[in-house]
């Protein structure tokens, strides 16, 4: 059974029992979420269905393992021959999910 799921702006290709790094959802670990309307389900055997632009009644169910920064992104601003240097770091906070079921 596969799926894809949109969040966080993104489109994800999921399957049961894959983990998957996601934008932070401000969930508590241990959490589970539903992600709904689904772009693409396909279950073992049967043909694909595409949503146009979603496949109504079918849901991803997904629990929370972590949440946590991802790496460090370094931007830095230099301007030459005026003394001008900045440079500022960002951490994005991820989300760790584990995808439990796919109903269709």
């Amino acid at each position: 059974m596969i799926a894809v799921i949109k969040t966080g702006g993104k489109q994800y290709l999921v399957r049961e029992g894959q983990e998957l790094v996601i934008e932070k959802l401000g969930l508590e670990d241990g959490a589970t979420v539903d992600f709904e309307p689904l772009l693409v389900t396909k279950v073992d055997g049967s043909d694909t269905k595409v949503g146009t632009p979603t496949v109504s009644g079918a849901k991803v169910s997904a629990k929370v393992l972590a949440t946590a920064k991802g790496k460090k992104v370094s931007v830095i601003k230099f301007k030459s021959k005026s003394n001008y240097r900045r440079n500022v770091g960002h951490r994005q906070i991820h989300t760790t999910i584990k995808i439990e079921k796919i109903t269709a």
